[in-house]
């Protein structure tokens, strides 16, 4: 069975600038502007995977409270395919985005979850 890491980790806000300063504050972590067009800030941390605080919005999916991870997979149309086998719903199927190709499905719980592949070389 091939990686499948946790990548990154989205938190929904109302004002993303706002919660990455308190976040700067509590842990020091790093904030970079990324997605004007999602109102997106980047973080990064000392250690293990960083994300983004993005705007709440319907389009997107992103609510308060509801913290989105990514897990990295090599091929997203297979993954997809097994997690519906196993009880799971495509929510936004394969979508080309800058540096790769992310879907998002419910768990069988009803959990949201997004997969990331990269753009091969």
């Amino acid at each position: 069975m091939s990686d499948h890491p946790i990548c990154h980790i989205e938190i929904p806000a109302a004002n993303p600038t706002a919660l990455g300063a308190f976040y700067t504050k509590v842990f020091d972590w790093r904030i970079e502007a990324a997605d004007p067009d999602r109102n997106a800030h980047l973080f990064h941390v000392q250690r293990g995977p960083g994300g983004a605080f993005v705007q709440e919005s319907e389009a997107t999916g992103a609510k308060v409270g509801q913290v989105l991870l990514y897990i990295f997979t090599e091929d997203i149309d297979a993954t997809l395919a097994l997690a519906e086998t196993l009880g799971a719903k495509t929510l936004t199927p394969k979508t080309e985005v800058p540096y790769g190709w992310t879907a998002t499905f419910a768990d069988p719980a009803g959990n949201r979850i997004a997969l990331f592949m990269t753009t091969p070389h």
